[in-house]
C-alpha cells in the first residue's frame, strides 16, 4: 500500500503537467476564437450600418428628390388645368415636366396621370397600361394618404418588363380639389445604379416595401426566395440572424418612404472555418499531451530516484538504525543532493544526541536517588522533635515541648509533596512560626491576623507567609521595644487577592519602595527573593512582591498579590 501511495503521488505530478499545459492552451484558444469573433462581429456590425445608412441616403435623395417635384406641379396652374382639360396645350405641360424632374430623371421615369386614372403625360415612353385603376393599386393609396407619396412593390414580381418600385403622389388645385396624380418608375437597372455599389462585392441588398414585398436585390435571382424565407422568419417570431448558419442580416426601415432595406453578410465564422479550428486546437492538445507524458515521466524519474533512496533511508532511521547514509553522487549539485546530505547530518547528530540523552539520563537517575535518600532526613529530624517534645512534657519544660510541637509541622510542611495550600493553612504555619519567635525573643512583639473567612480557602503557593513574618520580625522590628506584625488579606479593584505583612518598625528608605528589586549582590533578604521568583513563575511577570511604607504609622509593609483561585471543598 505504501508502495503504491508512492507511485500515486507520481501519478499526480504527471496529471499536473497536464494540467499545466492543457488548461492554458485551451483557455487561450477559446479565448482567442470569443474575443476574434466578437471583434470581428463588431467590425461587420460596423460596416452593416454604415452600408445600410448609404443606401437609406441614397432612398433619401431620391424620395426628396420626388417630393420636391410633387410640391412644383402641385402649385403650377398650367399642369393641373392640363389635367383637367384635355384641350391643354401639351407642350408647355410638357417642358414643365421636364424641367421639374430634371434631377431625377436619369433614375426614374414620371407619368402624370388624370383624376380618373388615364395616363397624359410622361418624360419617357408611355407606360404599357395607360389607365390605372383608383380603386387599388398605387393610385388608390396615394389618393388615401393627400399630401404625401405612396411606394409599392409591382403587382406581377415575376413580370420582368415592369418596373420594380413605384411611388405615386396626389396633386390638387390651389384649392385643394384633387386633379391627377404624379407617378415615379425605377426599374432594375435604375435601382442598381443607385443601391448596387453600395453593399460590398461579398453582400446582397434587398429593398421590399412596407408590406415585406420584395423590390430589388442586387441577386435579382434570390430577390423573391430571400424575402419569402425572411417573411416567414419574422411572421414565425425568430430573429432574422437565426435564418441561416452561413449569413448574418441586417434590417434598416426608411421612416420617410415605408421601405425596408436587408444587408445579408457571410458569416465571420461558417461551420467549416469552426470545424477547421477545432481539428487544429485538437491536434496541438494532443501534441501538448504527448510532450508533457514524455517530459513528466523524464522529470519525475529524475525526481523520485533520490526521493526514493531519501524515503528507504527514513524507513530505517524508525526502526532506530542511526548508522545509515543516503548516498549521494557526484557531479549532480541540486536541492535533492542537498536534501540529502542535511538528512545525513542530522542523522549523525541524532545518533550524538541520543548518546547524550542516555548519559543525562544515567545522571537524573542518579539525582533522583540522592534526593529520595535525603529525604530520609526531614523525617528522622522530624521522629526526633515528636521525641524531645515528650520528653520535655515527662521533665515539665512546657516550652521546649512547645518549640518541638512548632518546629515539627513546619518541618513537615515544608517536605509536603502539595505544591499549593489553603490560605488557611498557611496561617496555621505561621502561628506555629510566631510562637517559636516569641519564645526566642521574650514576647518583644505581637501578632495579628486580619483574614475573611471566605479567603482563607484561596490557594496560595506553599510557605508563602512564613518568610515575609520572619524579614518583618529580622529586619522590620529590630530594636522596636513594642513591635507588631499584622497579617491581612483583601481583594483589590482588579479582583486579586493582596496579602499584606507589615510591621511597625522603622520603615524603608524611599529608593526601595514599590516592585520588589533583588540587589545585584545576594547577601540578605533571601526569603524576599525567593517568594518573589515563585510567584513570578507561576502566575507570570505581572505578579510579585511590592514594598510599601505604611499610611496609618511607622512601618512596611510587604505587598503579595495573585489571582484567587478557591481550592476544592
Amino acid at each position: 500500500m505504501k508502495q503504491l501511495h508512492f507511485r500515486s503521488f507520481r501519478q499526480q505530478l504527471n496529471t499536473a503537467f497536464l494540467a499545466v499545459s492543457l488548461i492554458p492552451l485551451l483557455l487561450c484558444s477559446v479565448l482567442l476564437v470569443q474575443i476574434f469573433q466578437l471583434r470581428m462581429i463588431s467590425d461587420a456590425q460596423q460596416t452593416a450600418q454604415q452600408q445600410l445608412t448609404a443606401a437609406l441616403d441614397a432612398l433619401d435623395s431620391v424620395h426628396t428628390g420626388f417630393q420636391s417635384v410633387v410640391d412644383t406641379l402641385d402649385s403650377d396652374r398650367l399642369v393641373t388645368q392640363a389635367l383637367f382639360d384635355e384641350q391643354a396645350e401639351d407642350t408647355k405641360v410638357y417642358e414643365q415636366l421636364f424641367q421639374a424632374t430634371e434631377a431625377l430623371r436619369g433614375f426614374a421615369a414620371f407619368h402624370l396621370y388624370d383624376i380618373s386614372g388615364n395616363w397624359r403625360y410622361s418624360t419617357q415612353s408611355a407606360p404599357e397600361s395607360k389607365v390605372l385603376s383608383t380603386h387599388w393599386g398605387i393610385l388608390y393609396g396615394a389618393a388615401q394618404v393627400p399630401g404625401t407619396v405612396v411606394y409599392s412593390a409591382p403587382e406581377d414580381p415575376a413580370a420582368l418588363s415592369a418596373p420594380l418600385l413605384h411611388a405615386a403622389a396626389l396633386l390638387t388645385d390651389p384649392y385643394g380639389a384633387p386633379m391627377g396624380y404624379l407617378t415615379m418608375e425605377l426599374r432594375s437597372s435604375q435601382l442598381g445604379t443607385l443601391l448596387g455599389g453600395l453593399a460590398g462585392a461579398q453582400n446582397q441588398l434587398l429593398l421590399l416595401d412596407a408590406h415585406w414585398r420584395p423590390v430589388y436585390c442586387t441577386q435579382s435571382a434570390q430577390v423573391l426566395t430571400l424575402a419569402e424565407t425572411l417573411r416567414n422568419q419574422l411572421l414565425s417570431g425568430k430573429a432574422l440572424t437565426g435564418t441561416s448558419d452561413n449569413f448574418v442580416y441586417t434590417v434598416a426601415r426608411d421612416t420617410a418612404t415605408g421601405l425596408t432595406l436587408v444587408l445579408q453578410q457571410p458569416q465571420v465564422f461558417t461551420q467549416g472555418t469552426l470545424r477547421l479550428f477545432y481539428s487544429v486546437s485538437t491536434l496541438c492538445a494532443l501534441g501538448c499531451v504527448v510532450l508533457s507524458i514524455v517530459l513528466g515521466l523524464q522529470l519525475s524519474r529524475q525526481v523520485f530516484e533520490p526521493i526514493g533512496r531519501l524515503h528507504k533511508a527514513i524507513r530505517q532511521v524508525e526502526k532506530n538504525d542511526l548508522e545509515v547514509q543516503v548516498p549521494i553522487p557526484e557531479g549532480n549539485e541540486n536541492e535533492l543532493t542537498d536534501l540529502a546530505r542535511q538528512f545525513n547530518h542530522m542523522v549523525t547528530t541524532l545518533a550524538a544526541n541520543q548518546q547524550t540523552l542516555l548519559e543525562n539520563q544515567k545522571a537524573l537517575n542518579e539525582a533522583q536517588i540522592r534526593m529520595l535518600q535525603a529525604q530520609l532526613n526531614p523525617h528522622f529530624l522530624c521522629n526526633t522533635l515528636d521525641t524531645m517534645k515528650w520528653i520535655s512534657k515527662i521533665n515539665q519544660v512546657p516550652q521546649v515541648a512547645l518549640m518541638s510541637t512548632n518546629l515539627a509541622d513546619i518541618l513537615r510542611a515544608c517536605i509536603s509533596p502539595a505544591e499549593f495550600v489553603p490560605l488557611r493553612q498557611e496561617l496555621l504555619i505561621l502561628e506555629r512560626y510566631i510562637e517559636i519567635q516569641k519564645i526566642r525573643l521574650s514576647d518583644s512583639f505581637s501578632y495579628e491576623a486580619d483574614v475573611p473567612e471566605d479567603l482563607k480557602d484561596c490557594m496560595v503557593p506553599k510557605m508563602l507567609l512564613q518568610p515575609l513574618a520572619e524579614n518583618a520580625i529580622l529586619h522590620g522590628l529590630s530594636g522596636v521595644e513594642a513591635g507588631q506584625l499584622l497579617v491581612t488579606a483583601r481583594t483589590d479593584t482588579e479582583n486579586l487577592l493582596e496579602i499584606r505583612v507589615c510591621d511597625n518598625g522603622r520603615g524603608l528608605p524611599p529608593e526601595l519602595l514599590g516592585p520588589y528589586r533583588p540587589p545585584e549582590k545576594q547577601t540578605g533578604h533571601l526569603g524576599l527573593f525567593n517568594v518573589d521568583t515563585i510567584l513570578r513563575k507561576h502566575y507570570g511577570e505581572c505578579f510579585g512582591l511590592r514594598l510599601e511604607n505604611r499610611e496609618d504609622g511607622p512601618g512596611a509593609c510587604v505587598v503579595a498579590r495573585l489571582p484567587i483561585e478557591k481550592g476544592e471543598s
